[in-house]
Order: C-alpha cells, then structure tokens, then sequence
C-alpha cells in the first residue's frame, strides 16, 4: 500500500535526521523560536474557514506545480481570504521540505500546520524549530499509543493538532484524544479513492465542541457551499488550488458564493 510506503520512507528519513541533528540541538532550536500562532483560533468564528495549502506533488496526481515559492503563494493564499496555510514537508513522495515552512511562515501572518506523516517525537520538535503552529496527526498511520503520545508532546510545544480520520472507526479514536480540531479526509490513503460526502455523513459523530475540518476533493464554490450547509466548520484545500494560474485567484473563486 502507498501509506506504507511513506510511513517506512517517513521513518528512515528521521533516523536519519535524528544521527545528523541531536533531540538536544532541536530541542534548543525550537524554544528559540516564536511563540506559535493560534491556528486553532484562526478556525474559529468563521462561517466556513479555509485552510489553503501548500503542495508541489502527490503519489496520486505526480507533479502539480513543480518549482513553487511558499513565499509567492503563502502571500497569494493571505490576501485571498485563507484562515490558514498547511505545508508538505514530506520530500520523496509530497516535494516538499521544512524549509517551505518556515520561508511561508516568514512571508505571511497566517498560522501554519506542518502537513507531514508523524510517527515520532522528534519530529514534533522538529515542526516547531521550523516554526509550524500546529500539526497533522492521521489515525490510519498510528497506534492509539503513539497518537497519545504525539498529542502530548505537541501541547508540551504549543502547538494545535488537526486529527485526521477517514472512517467512523478512526473518527471514535480521534475523539478520544484531546485534539480541538477533527480532520476528515475524502481520500482513503490506502487508496487514494476520494468520497467527498464522507465528511458531511460523519458530522453527526463529531462533538460540537471539536471543529471538523473536511479534507480532499474540493474544487469548486458549490462544493464550498454544500459543507458550509452541512455543519463543517473548516476545509482544506490544496491540489485544486495550486494547479490554477493563480492560487490566490483560485482560493477567491472557491470562497465565492455560488
């Protein structure tokens, strides 16, 4: 499967960065930084809020726009009404790298999630030397253990984490943990099928007080406004933004009411 793919991919690149960086060097870097933006708060009060994202590639669509500059389109996505920006740091599979993150950071005002496949405590510290203000946890990738673990060490660090889930089982364990904003993802990472009503069939399950954010699939206003409709309180969008001649133009034309 393509998940696991990336997850041994995603954990030999931390060896890697764990022999070349030490936990102590990272630890030290990240308390230097900043304090987080409030991406949580960013969401919230908003009919429907936007993350927009940052994205070069994906295993499933190959190269979407190759060669990007997070400044240039961190600054396209802010002036268009984004709420927030997610980034790919994921490099074999997504284009990306940490320093996307922390050059989007420097060129906006808008919090930050660093979009990645976590498996490990270090790279938690790692987000937060680079500057993200929150990160994605995804149920599929993790133990019940390890998402408890991770969510911890993300509130030790002050950071918000959007908790993704695909399915009603996955949506149970999200609730369980402490995590204020609930992603569901259209798109099965085992497959990379999408389903854009899943997120509208599961806002039932989510409690009032998280925020549910749907994920994946959404192309056009008439999309944005069938989850506003539908109870979902955030989306986040990437692959259809960034193939448009101009990101900022095309999150415009996505708020826009039909």
């Amino acid at each position: 499967m393509i998940l696991d793919d990336i997850l041994a991919e995603t954990r030999r690149t931390v060896a890697e960065a764990r022999a070349s960086v030490p936990l102590a060097t990272l630890e030290a870097r990240a308390k230097a930084t900043p304090p987080p933006r409030d991406f949580y708060g960013a969401l919230r009060g908003r009919p429907l809020a936007c993350i927009a994202e940052f994205k070069r590639k994906s295993p499933s669509a190959g190269w979407i726009r190759q060669g990007a500059d997070p400044a240039d389109i961190a600054v396209r996505y802010q002036k268009a009404g984004a709420a927030a920006m997610s980034v790919l740091t994921d490099g074999p599979f997504f284009g990306g790298r940490l320093e996307d993150m922390a050059v989007a950071k420097a060129s906006c005002a808008l919090p930050i999630l660093r979009k990645d496949f976590i498996v490990d405590p270090y790279q938690v510290v790692e987000a937060r030397a680079a500057g993200a203000d929150a990160i994605l946890l995804i149920v599929s990738a993790l133990s019940d253990a390890a998402l408890d673990t991770l969510s911890r060490e993300a509130t030790r660090w002050g950071l918000d984490v959007l908790c993704e889930a695909h399915d009603p089982a996955e949506a149970v364990r999200a609730v369980h943990l402490p995590a204020r904003i609930i992603g569901i993802n259209h798109r099965d990472l085992r497959t990379f099928t999408v389903d854009t009503t899943l997120a509208k069939r599961m806002r039932p399950s989510i409690p009032p007080d998280r925020l549910l954010v749907a994920e994946s699939g959404i192309k056009t206003a008439s999309d944005v406004h069938d989850l506003r409709a539908a109870g979902i309180n955030a989306i986040l969008v990437g692959e259809s933004l960034m193939r448009g001649d101009d990101p900022g133009l095309a999150l415009k034309a996505l708020l826009r009411e039909p």
